[in-house]
């Protein structure tokens, strides 16, 4: 009696011989090793059958009598070819209404038992099966920390190509984001709010490394993010989340967090709502965003600009075969909703609030105040002072519809520029009395006007030759009005210089 004989005698299909010849050799030494790998191999051409069957009570039996084997954990040969079939006959057995489950998760209980090559075609495998399995299933976070998401091989990390050309998203990144999913606050059979804050922090490096490796993934950052805010670290929150959601500000789903991260101001989720509907997306990606900013605009009883919006994403869902939601076919049966005339777009509703959700953006970069010094309206352009003396320009027209000198603006700045103009995040008009008492001082006394030269002074303010032609100036005319402080580039010093007041 040989393990060649057994073998032989599966390869021709003979499983009865086969296992009544091993189980024979078993019998008579239950602790010889070779015995055990013998009846192993004919388990295994069982399972193989039981699997195209899709017998889930005949396999999980041979699993069961694998187990009972106790094989030591260098026997990977068995388990990574068992793997295969397991793989096969959970495949088989997922529906939709989880008709299997119990099954399936003994399945997982006795695999999670078996040693596998790690990483390896076949541990893929497996995990791909139990992956689909288990999405849905509470018992997800348990079957993927057992697998292990470290173990990804170098094909798991790119996209899988069906015959029709469609691409489907890599096996890394549906793993990281449903096991996202799972993390993120539910409640439970009991109705309990659920939340491992501890689990999320240790999660989130991991998923980290993720976006950084394949800044390609669309989803990682998304649910990064709702992670981030999930933990409700007000504290903190806005030195994790604010930087991410900068990089990927052309995203419409970065706008839908920050909503949430800004949910107890109305203005700033309209804001934030406004800002996603002005990035270029798809308008299926759409619809939930339109039916949240129709559900704010009936609020605020803009009925024309809210049947817009649930135009836009009735049509989108229709073209897609979707379900409307019945929130949005009983706003469609309302009398408001039959007179109103929908605008052809809302894109300058929008505009109008995108500075208020810039702001939100980069609420972590700190304001400076500035005055404003001169204007050139023709290129939108402002010259600036800094109350540290520093000097600057920038374009305008993006923050501010006009300007004029003497302004006060709270900004953010990227960076300050030198002879380049400077780069702002933000740009608002404020009234700081402090900022202009340091920067504007009143006159009012004699001017000295030489009669030769276009110009005058105001003991130490420089009247420019513009202001004394408007106002018809001569020597000894008395003048009342403002100075502002300015820099004259060609003494290279600090001077004053009339404003009106």
């Amino acid at each position: 009696m040989s393990a060649s004989e057994i073998k032989t005698l599966r390869k021709d299909g003979r499983l009865k011989e086969a296992f009544a010849m091993a189980n024979a050799e078993l019998q008579a030494d239950p602790d010889n090793i070779w015995s055990k790998r013998n009846i192993s191999w004919v388990y295994y051409e069982y399972a193989k059958q039981f699997a195209e069957k899709g017998d889930l009570t005949s396999f999980i039996k041979c699993l069961e009598s694998v187990k009972a084997l106790e094989l030591p954990p260098e026997d990977v040969m068995l388990f990574d070819t068992v793997a295969w079939q397991i793989g096969k006959i959970v495949y088989r057995s997922i529906d939709e209404q989880n008709s299997h489950m119990n099954e399936l998760l003994q399945i997982f209980h006795i695999t999670e038992k078996f040693s596998f090559t790690k990483p390896s075609p076949a541990y893929s495998f497996l995990f791909k099966a139990f992956n689909k399995a288990f999405k849905n299933h509470g018992s997800y976070l348990q079957v993927a920390d057992w697998w292990g998401l470290d173990n990804f091989g170098p094909e798991d990390y790119q996209p899988e190509v069906m015959p029709d050309g469609k691409r489907i998203m890599t096996l890394a990144e549906q793993a990281y984001i449903i096991y996202a999913k799972h993390l993120l606050p539910h409640t439970d059979y009991f109705g309990q709010l659920t939340f491992n804050k501890a689990r999320v922090e240790s999660f989130l490096p991991r998923l980290t490394a993720l976006i950084e490796s394949h800044p390609e993934y669309l989803y990682p950052p998304y649910f990064n993010a709702k992670l981030l805010l999930a933990l409700g670290d007000k504290e903190h929150m806005h030195a994790k989340l604010l930087p991410f959601a900068r990089q990927k500000s052309g995203d419409f789903w970065v706008w839908d967090i920050l909503a949430e991260a800004f949910s107890e101001d109305k203005e700033s989720v309209f804001a934030c709502y406004c800002r996603a509907l002005l990035c270029r997306s798809s308008e299926e990606m759409l619809v939930n965003l339109r039916e949240k900013m129709a559900a704010l605009l009936i609020d605020r009883k803009m009925f024309d600009e809210a049947r817009g919006e649930i135009d836009k994403l009735v049509d989108a869902r229709n073209k897609k075969g979707w379900k409307v939601p019945k929130s949005v076919q009983d706003w469609m049966a309302s009398e408001w909703y039959q007179v109103a005339q929908p605008l052809k777009s809302n894109v300058e509703l929008y505009k109008r609030h995108e500075s208020h959700a810039d702001a939100l953006l980069y609420a972590d970069i700190p304001e400076e105040a500035v005055i404003v010094e001169f204007v050139n309206t023709n290129k939108k352009m402002l010259s600036y002072l800094a109350t540290d003396d520093r000097l600057g320009f920038f374009k305008y027209e993006r923050f501010l519809d006009r300007v004029t000198i003497g302004e006060i603006l709270k900004v953010r700045f990227q960076d300050y520029g030198g002879e380049a103009p400077s780069r702002v995040f933000t740009v608002i008009k404020v009234d700081d009395k402090e900022i202009r008492s340091q920067f504007i001082k009143p006159i009012d006394d004699i001017v000295k006007i030489r009669a030769d030269q276009p110009f005058g002074f105001v003991d130490d303010v420089f009247i420019p030759p513009d202001v004394v032609s408007d106002l018809k100036l001569v020597n000894g005319m008395h003048v009342k009005g403002n100075a502002i402080k300015t820099y004259d580039h060609k003494r290279e010093r600090w001077g004053w210089k009339y404003l009106e007041a």
